[in-house]
């Protein structure tokens, strides 16, 4: 005699793995997406951070903070680069570590140069009445921080001014090319 109810069972039973089964399949499948998508974004942002004009207006910023004065920003384009990378990287959309292989000195040393020893964004925070000018990029500065911290047990620039001035002055020889 056949079991109508052992039968409906075991189907439900193998119903619900195929679903759970399925999900996690999904699941897998869109981290590793997500993962893959990050690392693209991180490289065609790499490209860009190296790309002549870029490299320009990376001189220039370098130039501007080794002279350690005050005043105006006047070339803001590798400060809104890295408010780009810092907002995508907030929201997930980059992952810190790749951002962190990709531009942690960079990020480092220039957010400690735009601070010290003049406050730069704080003076354009004050001058737009805006405390939130350049906030991902503090956040992003913070975030390399941390992530210095986890890999190396503490934080690897003892003197961040000397090692800031050190990366800025390769910075400031740049070429277009």
């Amino acid at each position: 005699m056949i079991n109508w109810f052992n039968i409906a069972v075991w189907s439900l039973v193998g119903t619900w793995v195929l679903v759970v089964g399925t999900l996690l399949l999904m699941y897998w499948q869109t981290r590793s997406n997500q993962h893959l998508n990050s690392a693209n974004a991180v490289m065609t942002l790499r490209e860009r951070f190296d790309s002549p004009r870029m490299r320009v207006s990376r001189r220039a910023l370098s130039e501007r903070l080794l002279q350690a004065s005050g005043g105006d920003l006047a070339n803001m384009e590798v400060i809104t680069f890295f408010e780009l990378v810092a907002t995508l990287t907030h929201r997930k959309v980059l992952d810190d570590d790749l951002v962190w292989e990709a531009f942690g000195t960079w990020i480092s040393a220039y957010w400690w140069s735009l601070r010290h020893p003049v406050d730069l964004v704080g003076q354009v925070r004050q001058d737009l009445f805006d405390p939130l000018v350049f906030h991902e990029f503090e956040w992003l500065s913070s975030r390399m921080d941390d992530l210095d911290r986890q890999f190396f047990g503490k934080t690897p620039l003892p003197n961040p001014d000397n090692e800031a001035r050190r990366i800025l002055g390769r910075e400031a020889r740049l070429t277009a090319e």
